[in-house]
């Protein structure tokens, strides 16, 4: 028993908490209902949740400390919690990400950190609308994850980026998964109480071994104990106590040790360190961490120092290669709170600090490995090499470890690779052809795997050389793929041009040069390929269209064809700009048959194309393709803002925006009684005075505002009592408190929910009422002139007036959205099935009014935004699932680019989409997050931007102290001229189109149009139309390797024929093209 009494050398490992100063701080952590640690930590970078919502992820260098801005660079991935996140063993740079929003994304963290939000991940995979729940790295295959969701285990081959092996046998929830130190088998702990071992190798059921666990269905986590046959859960039991149970797999159904604790609600995470037996148990909302040395006999756990601090979030250990070796650190646990991250050293107390104690530090697992996921899925096992401590043994001596950081993206040493097959977005659905295909057909062989020293996860490809003699085709160069750096120097030259949409010849020439290169099919081409995927699902899936990728012999065959197709008048065709089905070509292309191939071409490809150009759009063969993708949010210079705002309401209705403002003035509530309202000039920004603020004083209780979008002094508030009051402002603005309005209109015998003034008759405004009425008032007699019915016993929620100003839209508590036609019915001409939750919707038109947008609540409370068709309302097109908030989602949407902009009160992001006509209909954009929480935004008619500066639209933000000015643009690098693709004629909404008699006479008038284009600014269009002729002597053979002399005439007579046809079109290039714009290849 003499075993019993041996001192641990990690006994009184203690716990040292540095000072805040070395503390991350001043972080934004909510409380997230996830089965993951909301923490993770490479030998480099950490990773954690980051806002309430969880949506989005911050990513720090591992040694950072001190206080960070809101406005850091972030991770914004997902549109839900992310659920679990987890850095790969290898690869300190790589981190996996799950979410609630069904998918896991891979992304790469630069060497320097996050120096800018990411938003574009390197690889997406989804779960088919079920929740993911875990997802982590194996611990000895490089590239091989696994991810749970619901009752299903997947793993993912990330070098060849597919799905390996899949089971759902897991009756509930899977809770927590662990894999064994070697690699060969996983342990799942489920919502049904038992634990499960799982070997995904197995021939039949990979379930191997179950056993009974904790009899709470609340949160339960399982670990492995190292390379041993033993596993360690913690859960809760039958009475709710926290449990710890020690499992033997030679005797499973048996615990070997169970440790009962306290009756706390918060799941206890187990970090478990196998080089050391040190077992931290940090539980979610307690102030301790407990450690525990776990044996492998009794008493099996051995209580250490008990460390209490601050509430615990999350929790996650330290990789032992970054540890401070000198220092007799033998463990580092991360605890994450509701604002810092806390880095807990555990040392061991020396005498001497200052040599190596290598009795503490045994070798510990390595950060290299040659065996990847293919070949441990066929039953290879190769334990991770071993690696010291030492100092004297390490490369760089008493340096840090330098961090491995892969490769960037998973870029390789040699210039002979082909990014085809790493980390590329899978193929479409209903594509039946694998992009391994095209590099067999084309002369580029994959090494062998026994062949290929495995380096970073990379899967070399070599372009080997192939003479002349035996494929003349390919001239006297050597094809072979573009390097990213290369790329990166190309994209630069040609960045100008690319921004603004710019083609001219050569560069066209030298874009369909790129596109030779097995390299030319970048990430963003798959992913947005992918993001398509439900419309290839419905269509004909053998028909599924891909990029045309043209390999330099495909080219050479076609040219011939191409040629003399050309020479005949008429026929004209831009060899950039074709996409076929990618299956039909290659099929073509097997036979071997040249004529076979190219008359294949020119009925799949050439007739196809042209003739879907004038009626498809660009979206339905790459996905979603826009101009303000990338559009900026930039708050405006502090000397703008109106500071010391105090007292403002709180108690305003749900129906009622809370905030509007004009192109002179904005008009905020205050609180406190008699509803006033106060207006500050736009003109006089800085601070307000203390004291009394000028207001409008009601009378009343304030149910809604608006002001005249015709007459920027005159505002209409509707109060309690059901009567309207029209204010007129003065010039100079208020100068102290009025109670006596312009005019009182007694509109109905109960509560006012909103108002809304017509969009284009002068003097129209629209009242709904508690009395489940609509009525329509012309404000120069005052009078009542349409009364509509149709809503039952439920709140109206809103009101929206269509763009031409003869239709309304209503949506309403009873779940129903109403179309009227005011002049014509007093019913609705049109119902239809609208949100089904009840806390509140809006409702607003789009393109023209052919769709309606409404936004709203679901079953859950789930924030969400919805497409229909105007025409038909019976179902919605596309639905869009947000987050789960109180506060409704208020829409904004500009007519000119499409775009909708959304946000509640409260909130401190502001959600951009483009609405659509075609799948998917709402496609998002670059959000724009504000540094602190907005209680109204108010969007300024299209006069008011500064279209100089590229600017789209402009709001203004109301915050609890301020009111800031909101400019959206979108990056251009011409500038300074007149953006007219982003710009178009648009709708005069500032000026009245016609009189109230004559709308009420249905003497109807549209809205006239101008153009934005400032005097003796240069349309970016006519620069174009200049700059194509000019460009037709530029050498491109660094691209392709040499041409011969009769290629070289061939290609400059096509490149003549194209710059003559185009010489003569007075439209954007973009417009006909079956392709996306050179810019977007820059993401």
């Amino acid at each position: 028993m003499a075993w019993r009494f041996k001192a641990s050398k990690y006994k009184n490992a203690a716990p040292i908490v540095p000072k805040a100063e070395a503390c991350v701080r001043e972080i934004c952590v909510g409380s997230y209902q996830t089965y993951g640690n909301n923490i993770a930590a490479s030998a480099a970078f950490m990773a954690f949740n980051w806002e309430h919502t969880g949506s989005s992820v911050a990513v720090l260098p591992l040694d950072d400390c001190g206080r960070k801005s809101k406005t850091m660079p972030l991770l914004h991935g997902h549109t839900d919690t992310v659920t679990d996140l987890k850095f790969s063993p290898f690869h300190d740079g790589l981190l996996a990400t799950a979410s609630q929003d069904c998918l896991v994304k891979i992304w790469h963290i630069p060497e320097k950190g996050l120096e800018q939000s990411l938003s574009d991940p390197e690889a997406v995979f989804s779960h088919k609308q079920r929740r993911v729940e875990t997802v982590g790295f194996h611990p000895t295959a490089d590239g091989l994850m696994y991810s749970t969701a619901a009752g299903c285990v997947a793993l993912f081959d990330l070098s060849a980026q597919k799905e390996i092996f899949s089971n759902n046998e897991h009756p509930e929830v899977i809770q927590s998964a662990s894999w064994r130190e070697d690699g060969s088998i996983l342990a799942t702990s489920c919502k049904d109480k038992f634990v499960r071992i799982f070997d995904p190798r197995a021939a039949g059921s990979p379930i191997q071994l179950t056993a009974e666990s904790h009899q709470s269905i609340k949160d339960s986590r399982v670990v492995w104990l190292g390379n041993q046959s033993r596993i360690l859960t913690t859960g809760f039991d039958a009475a709710r106590l926290r449990q710890v149970i020690i499992r033997d797999l030679r005797n499973f159904n048996v615990p070997e040790k169970t440790l009962e604790l306290d009756c706390s609600t918060g799941i206890l995470m187990p970090l478990f360190d196998p080089d050391t037996n040190m077992l931290f148990l940090a539980g979610k909302g307690d102030t301790t961490i407990n450690y525990v040395e776990v044996t492998d006999k009794d008493p099996y756990l051995i209580e250490g120092l008990r460390h209490t601090g601050e509430q615990t979030k999350g929790a996650c250990l330290v990789p032992k290669r970054a540890l401070k070796v000198m220092e007799a650190e033998v463990n580092r646990v991360l605890q994450l709170t509701s604002n810092m991250v806390i880095p807990i050293m555990y040392q061991v107390p020396r005498k001497t600090y200052r040599d190596f104690h290598a009795d503490l530090y045994p070798e510990t697992t390595g950060y290299k490995t040659d065996l990847v996921a293919s070949e441990w899925l066929n039953g290879s096992n190769q334990p991770v090499p071993k690696m010291s401590l030492d100092p004297v043994k390490r490369e760089h001596g008493d340096e840090p470890i330098i961090p491995r950081l892969g490769p960037k993206p998973f870029s390789s040493t040699t210039g002979d690779v082909s990014f085809d097959k790493v980390f590329a977005v899978p193929l479409a659905p209903g594509s039946h052809e694998n992009i391994s295909s095209v590099g067999q057909d084309t002369g580029v062989d994959i090494i062998p795997p026994a062949q290929v020293a495995k380096p970073d996860l990379i899967v070399e490809i070599e372009i080997k050389k192939k003479h002349e003699r035996e494929q003349p085709v390919a001239g006297n160069g050597v094809q072979k793929s573009l390097t990213t750096s290369e790329r990166r120097k190309i994209f630069e030259q040609n960045s100008e041009s690319s921004e603004n949409s710019t083609e001219s010849e050569d560069r066209a020439d030298a874009a369909d040069l790129r596109r030779l290169s097995t390299a030319r099919s970048s990430i963003a081409d798959r992913r947005r390929l992918y993001e398509s995927r439900s419309k290839s699902q419905v269509d004909e899936k053998a028909q599924s269209p891909v990029p045309l990728r043209r390999e330099h012999s495909k080219v050479e065959m076609l040219k011939p064809a191409l040629q003399q197709q050309q020479q005949q008048p008429g026929n004209v065709i831009d060899t950039k700009r074709i996409s076929v089905p990618e299956g039909k070509l290659l099929e073509e292309h097997r036979r071997g048959n040249g004529s076979t191939a190219v008359a294949g071409l020119k009925k799949s490809a050439t007739d196809t194309a042209f003739s879907a150009a004038s009626t498809k759009r660009t979206s339905t063969v790459f996905g979603k393709v826009s101009k303000f993708r990338h559009l900026k949010g930039t708050p405006g210079h502090k000397s703008t803002h109106i500071e010391n705002l105090r007292n403002l309401s709180r108690q305003i209705p749900g129906e009622c925006n809370g905030f509007h403002a004009n192109q002179e003035r904005v008009a905020v509530p205050l609180s406190g009684p008699g509803g006033k309202i106060a207006i500050f000039e736009l003109s006089r920004p800085g601070r307000l005075p203390d004291g009394v603020i000028p207001s409008l004083v009601n009378g009343g209780n304030i149910m809604d505002f608006q002001w005249d979008p015709f007459d920027a002094h005159r505002l209409a508030v509707a109060c309690d009592d059901g009567i309207v009051k029209i204010w007129h402002i003065a010039a100079g603005g208020l100068t102290e408190p009025t109670n006596t309005p312009a005019g009182e209109l007694t509109a109905h015998m109960d509560k006012i929910y909103f108002i809304r003034f017509h969009p284009l008759a002068a003097d129209v405004l629209l009242t709904a009422s508690y009395d489940m009425t609509i009525k329509l008032w012309d404000l120069n007699t005052m009078t009542e002139r349409i009364s509509l019915s149709g809503h039952t016993d439920h709140q109206i929620f809103d009101f929206a007036w269509s763009p031409c100003g003869r239709l309304g839209a209503t949506v309403c508590k009873d779940g129903k959205i109403r179309v009227y036609n005011p002049r014509k019915s007093e019913t609705p001409i049109r119902e239809g099935n609208g949100p089904v939750g009840t806390r509140g919707a809006r409702i607003t038109w789009a393109l023209d009014g052919q769709y309606i947008v409404c936004t709203g609540f679901d079953k859950v409370s789930e924030r969400q935004i919805s497409v229909y068709n105007a025409q038909k309302l019976s179902a919605p097109l596309k639905t869009t699932s947000l987050d789960v908030s109180p506060s409704i989602l208020i829409p904004f949407y500009d007519e000119d680019s499409s775009t909708l902009f959304v946000t509640g009160k409260g909130d401190s992001t502001i959600y951009c989409y483009e609405i659509t006509d075609e799948e998917p209909y709402i496609c998002p954009l670059s959000h724009h997050r504000c540094t602190s929480l907005h209680q109204g935004l108010s969007f300024l008619t299209k006069n008011h931007c500064d279209v100089a500066s590229v600017e789209f639209s402009k709001a203004y933000r109301l915050t609890n102290t301020t009111i800031e000015p909101l400019s959206f643009t979108v990056p251009r690098i011409k500038s300074e001229l007149f953006q007219d693709d982003l710009f178009p004629p648009t709708r005069i909404t500032w000026s009245a189109t016609m009189s109230a008699e004559d709308w009420f006479s249905s003497n109807d008038k549209a809205a006239p149009k101008v153009s934005l284009k400032p005097e003796g600014m240069e349309t970016l269009s006519s620069i174009q139309q200049v700059t194509v002729q000019p460009v037709k002597k530029t050498d491109h053979s660094h691209f392709g390797g040499q041409k011969s002399e009769y290629e070289s005439n061939k290609q400059q007579e096509i490149q003549k024929s194209v710059s003559a046809r185009m010489e003569f079109t007075t439209k954007l290039e973009q417009d006909d093209m079956e392709g996306v714009d050179e810019n977007e290849w820059q993401e």
